[in-house]
């Protein structure tokens, strides 16, 4: 009988002999397990295996190639605009990088700086914690204006790094937060990379900038957690959060203080109290409540173990703006370089609120008045979830320092929330859908 043929293209001639040979003995009957026939068998099935592999890593690598080069923040386009939009103009004297530029409070931010002049650059990264295309409604209002706004996550160094060798930064204006108290029960790890993570990543990358630039950054009053002494005074404990959330914002307090004692970072932090207006988040109660009010649905209203309401020191988003840029205005610049501290650097916290707690009843009722309509009122007890039971700011230093002096009562601010709110969800605007189906934690 003639010894079959192995066919086995790309073989070393030795190896196919074998084969040939095995594969003899194998037709007459006499195999063995470790027999040449099974052994080389299976380097011919890891040998083809191993040229696919090849050619899909290959192919992978091609195509991780051809990515990178078409990333949104590598080519000519993309620079020309960052460039355009950090560019000041009459009377500006800064070059601010906001981040969280397409939120509640960064979008109002970025129009005031850019309206006088500044240089003004954005970055978000667009999460859909809240419905995303009112923050691509607000992103719309900040280009139309000559704000670019760069979508990307602020733990990303390279991208932060590039913004940087790109830009130089006078200051930083860092907003960008996960937000809201109830939504940390569900989902911790978020607040943990967003607060934490991405502030961390921020103050990295500004240390090691040349020349560093000056922070200014959103604290909360949520910070001063069971704190029972009121008004809430920026020397008060603040070591006893009552939420994830609240502790997250401690954290970047206490990450605060240690950038600028070693590496000679200027840092301020705002503690903002319940900020409300137009554009303002779906999230927060007062736009909830007027969200259902209008749809006839009935609205949940938290009290406490004995009955008692809640209270927040409700402040005008146009107060809160005025706070931030005069923030910006006064911050010194930072004294390090090269990572190290020269001499000691500003350090400073200030409570940004309106001084006025209102019950979350009577704020009901101002709604009411404003809406023309009668809430369904559903009252239940607090849930555990690190809510607090009132809010109240002492501002006597932002005043004296800043020259901070909120202007805006609760009923004149519902009044213009009220107005924008009928405007832009109204039959035929094109947005009544966008809350469709959201319900806020």
């Amino acid at each position: 009988m003639a010894t079959p043929k192995v066919v086995s293209p790309g073989l070393h001639p030795q190896l196919v002999k074998l084969l040939e040979a095995d594969t003899y003995q194998y037709s007459k009957g006499r195999p063995h397990p470790l027999s040449y026939y099974y052994l080389s068998r299976t380097a011919v099935r890891s040998i083809a295996s191993l040229k696919t592999l090849c050619f899909l890593s290959f192919l992978v690598i091609i195509a991780w190639t051809f990515l990178s080069r078409r990333s949104p923040y590598s080519n000519a386009a993309w620079e020309k605009a960052v460039l355009q939009s950090s560019q000041r103009q009459e009377g500006g004297q800064m070059t601010v990088l906001v981040t969280g530029a397409a939120g509640f409070v960064g979008s109002h931010v970025s129009l005031a700086l850019k309206k006088r002049g500044d240089g003004v650059v954005g970055l978000d990264n667009f999460n859909d914690y809240y419905p995303v295309e009112l923050k691509r409604a607000r992103a719309s209002n900040l280009e139309q204006a000559g704000i670019f706004i760069v979508e990307g996550d602020l733990n990303d160094q390279n991208l932060l790094m590039k913004l940087f060798k790109l830009v130089h930064f006078t200051h930083i204006l860092h907003l960008a937060a996960q937000a809201g108290v109830r939504y940390a029960v569900k989902n911790p790890l978020a607040y943990v990379h967003s607060n934490v993570g991405g502030f961390v990543t921020l103050l990295e990358q500004c240390k090691n900038s040349q020349p560093q630039p000056a922070i200014v950054y959103a604290s909360s009053s949520s910070v001063y957690g069971l704190n029972s002494k009121v008004p809430f005074s920026e020397d008060d404990r603040t070591d006893h959060p009552a939420s994830l959330y609240a502790a997250t914002k401690k954290a970047d307090e206490v990450l605060a203080h240690t950038y600028n004692h070693i590496y000679g970072l200027s840092i301020t932090a705002l503690r903002f109290f319940t900020v409300y207006g137009p554009w303002g988040r779906p999230d927060m109660a007062y736009f909830s409540f007027t969200r259902n009010i209008v749809e006839g649905k009935p609205i949940t209203i938290f009290q406490g173990p004995h009955g008692e309401e809640l209270a927040r020191d409700f402040t005008f988003i146009d107060d809160i703006v005025k706070g931030c840029v005069a923030s910006l205005d006064t911050a010194l610049p930072s004294t390090g370089s090269g990572g190290k501290k020269h001499k000691k650097a500003q350090f400073r916290i200030y409570n940004l609120g309106n001084t006025q707690p209102v019950k979350v009843g009577d704020f009901v009722s101002i709604l009411e008045k404003h809406l023309k309509k009668k809430a369904i009122r559903n009252i239940i007890p607090m849930p555990s979830t690190g809510d607090v039971m009132f809010t109240h700011a002492n501002v006597t230093r932002a005043k004296h320092d800043l020259g901070y002096n909120p202007s805006t009562d609760l009923s004149t601010g519902l009044h213009i929330f009220v107005k924008w709110y009928k405007s832009y969800y109204k039959e035929g605007a094109g947005h009544e859908d966008m809350l469709k189906g959201y319900k806020p934690y």
